[in-house]
């Protein structure tokens, strides 16, 4: 990627915030955007979407022409045209050539993403899991984001989101990875942007607890039983001393 190339990004969205009535102040419980409409000179590359609370509902898939839907079930109770998506695409790339054609532009300001890996649930040896690669931070949204296992690169199992806008008009992208967990095996997680000097790779590795050695074990069932037997010389004892305070003295009384 070179740093000096020039992006110009338009982004077109409708909010729309639901709260209880009230005189009181405006507080948004949910917030969905709807017609996020990004267009940029690099590439040229464009992209449509819905969300809900910062979930990604759908996007417009440009060079199929069609929507995709992140929950398939949405599919079947709602619909969107995606010639909708297109022809706002095509209005966003209109404006981004007039401005630049009429306009002094300058390059966007390149911020540096942050990268947090982890899984989606404990690591256990042998189960399916998947590993979650959170790019925060990203501006403008140009990215490569990659897996890599021992080194290589990885391409099956992957899927990502689209470029979720944040309220300070930067990005944040997640990326997927199915697995099963192997103490043989490494993971990175590849960034390349234009605000790093260099390729960002973010490592992981299971986290297996180390098993107890022979002797630990040994330990550990001898304290056990020691404490089992203590409890019970304990108990006798506590019984044995019940029984003898519950017996009433008997004592001969005169004739």
């Amino acid at each position: 990627m070179v740093l000096n190339r020039a992006l110009i990004l338009g982004t077109l969205a409708l909010t729309t915030m639901m709260s209880p009535s009230g005189g009181e102040d405006i507080v948004a419980d949910h917030v969905g955007s709807y017609g996020i409409s990004i267009y940029q000179s690099y590439g040229p590359s464009g992209q449509y979407t819905h969300e809900f609370d910062g979930d990604e509902q759908f996007y417009v898939d440009l060079e199929k022409k069609e929507t995709v839907w992140q929950l398939p079930l949405f599919s079947r109770m709602l619909s969107f045209d995606p010639q909708n998506a297109l022809r706002n695409i095509a209005i966003m790339k209109l404006h981004v050539d007039f401005l630049t054609k009429f306009s002094n532009s300058t390059a966007a300001t390149n911020k540096v993403p942050e990268v947090t890996v982890f899984s989606k649930s404990p690591v256990m040896l042998g189960q399916p899991n998947t590993l979650i690669c959170h790019v925060d931070n990203i501006f403008p949204p140009v990215i490569n984001i990659t897996w890599l296992r021992n080194g290589h690169s990885v391409t099956e199992g992957v899927s990502q989101t689209s470029f979720l806008i944040k309220s300070d008009y930067s990005f944040l992208k997640i990326n997927y990875l199915t697995f099963l967990p192997s103490d043989d095996d490494i993971y990175d997680c590849k960034v390349e942007h234009w605000g790093l000097d260099e390729p960002v790779l973010k490592h992981w590795e299971p986290e297996i607890p180390a098993p107890m050695s022979e002797l630990t074990e040994t330990v550990v069932c001898a304290l056990g039983l020691t404490m089992g037997l203590v409890g019970i010389m304990v108990g006798t004892i506590f019984i044995i001393q019940g029984l003898r305070s519950g017996d009433p003295s008997r004592h001969q009384g005169p004739l």
